[in-house]
């Protein structure tokens, strides 16, 4: 738990735990856990509303309302884009750029033209604008991959679209180390991964059995002030830089 409040709460979400349930069966969430947490606010009138939602392998910070007022005061606040949202995220290769931007719509590809994975998002002038800006917060080469280089970047969406910044990390020559589904081995990992589960060959692509994506600092400005949360990089996260060359950081 980062903060608690009468009527929200901020938690860091690990990778790998859904956030909502979406099949009979699933393995528990973070909203099961939460009712559980909040089995006394519940029963006097409360409710879980999860107000920042992430991907099941992405890690950080989850807002989330535990009254109906609360909810709809942040849904708004959502609407007019109130809620600053920074990431970092763990990519392959060295930007040319300390600082670039990626201004580029996205839509479903299954709509476009044939695609193994519906849900992957491309690319395309008919699709939702999409932009987010990028810093590379530093530069590494990792010894256990023959020395590649890698790069941890501060990602800030400035729109809020289905895998906005998976997309266009991998648009820039960039992808989050991890990424199954657009990551630099190609959406096949993720096709394997669906049928077998994870495998030697695919730790030997990916380096990491999650994508390198982390939300790490949330803020929105209120009647009341500046609110701000930060979680830093989980340990996965933090080991994979400190396996590098310490010349390379910038």
């Amino acid at each position: 738990m980062l903060a608690e409040a009468s009527d929200y709460v901020v938690v860091n979400k690990p990778s790998h735990l859904l956030v909502h349930p979406s099949v009979p069966g699933n393995p528990p969430t973070l909203w099961d856990g939460l009712k559980g947490y909040l089995a006394f606010e519940i029963a006097n009138g409360g409710q879980v509303s999860i107000i920042t939602r992430l991907d099941r392998e992405t890690s950080g910070i989850v807002l989330v309302a535990t009254k109906r007022e609360s909810a709809r005061r942040f849904g708004l606040a959502m609407q007019v884009k109130k809620f600053t949202k920074i990431y970092q995220a763990l990519v392959w290769g060295w930007p040319e750029a300390d600082r670039f931007m990626i201004d580029s719509p996205l839509r479903r590809k299954g709509e476009i033209c044939d695609s193994s994975v519906w849900v992957k998002q491309m690319p395309h002038p008919d699709g939702k604008a999409a932009r987010t800006h990028f810093r590379v917060l530093q530069r590494f080469t990792h010894h256990s991959s023959n020395g590649e280089h890698f790069s941890l970047i501060e990602c800030r969406p400035h729109t809020g679209r289905m895998h906005q910044i998976r997309v266009h990390l991998q648009q820039a020559g960039h992808p989050i180390v991890g990424d199954k589904l657009y990551g630099k081995p190609g959406e096949q990992c993720y096709l394997d991964f669906i049928e077998t589960g994870w495998t030697a060959d695919l730790e030997k692509k990916l380096l990491l059995n999650r994508q390198a994506l982390h939300a790490s600092e949330l803020s929105w400005q209120d009647e009341l002030g500046q609110h701000h949360w930060t979680c830093p990089l989980p340990p996965v996260l933090q080991n994979f830089i400190k396996n590098n060359d310490p010349a390379s950081l910038i």
